[in-house]
């Protein structure tokens, strides 16, 4: 059996399609120490900052998405999709890699469409319930299509699914860090119930707008937040009488392990995170996105008990309420807890690795 790898990933433009993106590679170095890995991303996009940080090469496309609106930028678009194919070309002849691997993400598509062509076996991951449209365009070139949810035989072949889960952060997975511990690095009451509230990396204005307008009542009902705000609000951060606001949350392995309840939207990889970690959650999806695929990704744990959710245009006045509740019920969180934690898979990246060589075996 072969004990080394050349292998492309590509894809990105968020932290849902990167994270899992390098979770795979490293992966790879674990099975595979001797392989070489190299990644493909949109120029401009954070995955050109974080991939090279995460200790990987990348290479940058000129590419972009479909505006759903007329804008002078859709003019451009079949000049960088020609351009990108070629720059593809160039990069897997000299690369010569033993496959490739979209995530998702605008130069997922010209790589691996190319890929296909040069007759490079071509390996998907999609980590949303309703998959994102390089994914779907890219269908019928792929040899596997590993998924996180069930039902996705409604958008892909279905002898080309196998359900894998999604890759989680591996700090995240492999932390030891105690409840007491994580309460001290936060300066946070031990004697108090702690929810943890996130809205990803920007902030979500929604869950800050309603945290916001429900603290006084959250705190005379005896909940301390840890309260993740994004870079973009507006308010003073530190350690108040109600718990602790931050624009960001560096060590989130701390963060859950304080939380007796999760507040968040309803990402992929932040369903995938909770789940792993069997955490009792109040998910708020966010509506913005394309065809609404957080709350699809909320009902798949909603619709099995494990989590409860809340609609973004009632979190002000509902949001505040169902914390309070939540909380205050053990045997609900407790519920919730073992329910979600029944549909975690946190060996997602062993499973697609393990996947892709089966594959490549046979």
């Amino acid at each position: 059996m072969k004990r080394n790898f050349k292998v492309l990933i590509s894809g990105g433009g968020t932290g849902g399609h990167i994270f899992p993106a390098i979770a795979i590679a490293n992966e790879i170095m674990i099975q595979y120490p001797k392989s070489s890995i190299e990644f493909v991303g949109a120029k401009g996009k954070m995955e050109m900052e974080k991939v090279p940080a995460a200790g990987y090469k990348i290479h940058g496309l000129w590419i972009s998405g479909l505006q759903r609106r007329f804008t002078s930028k859709n003019i451009l678009l079949p000049i960088k999709v020609i351009s990108s194919l070629w720059h593809s070309y160039k990069i897997i002849k000299n690369f010569k890699p033993d496959f490739t691997i979209g995530v998702g993400g605008y130069a997922s598509g010209p790589l691996n469409f190319m890929a296909s062509k040069m007759g490079v076996p071509v390996f998907l991951q999609e980590q949303n319930s309703y998959p994102g449209i390089t994914n779907k365009l890219l269908k019928n070139t792929a040899k596997v299509i590993c998924v996180a949810y069930e039902g996705m035989d409604r958008f892909f072949p279905k002898e080309k699914i196998v359900m894998t889960g999604n890759p989680i952060r591996q700090d995240i997975l492999e932390s030891s860090a105690t409840r007491k511990e994580s309460l001290e690095y936060f300066s946070l009451n031990p004697l108090k119930k702690t929810v943890l509230v996130v809205g990803g990396s920007l902030g979500a204005r929604t869950i800050n707008d309603a945290i916001d307008e429900n603290i006084s009542q959250l705190e005379a009902a005896g909940v301390q937040l840890l309260w993740q705000t994004g870079k973009n609000f507006s308010g003073d951060f530190g350690v108040f009488s109600w718990g602790v606001r931050t624009a960001f949350i560096q060590r989130m392995d701390l963060a859950y392990a304080a939380a007796d309840v999760v507040v968040s939207r309803a990402g992929a990889m932040s369903v995938s995170e909770i789940s792993a970690l069997g955490k009792a959650t109040v998910f708020v999806p966010s509506p913005f996105v394309s065809e609404d695929h957080q709350t699809k990704n909320a009902m798949s744990l909603v619709n099995r008990k494990a989590a409860l959710l809340c609609k973004d245009g009632e979190a002000k006045s509902a949001l505040g309420n169902l914390i309070i509740s939540v909380v205050n019920d053990e045997k609900l969180t407790k519920d919730l807890s073992r329910e979600i934690l029944k549909l975690g898979l946190p060996l997602a990246a062993q499973s697609i690795v393990n996947e892709i060589v089966n594959n490549l075996e046979r």
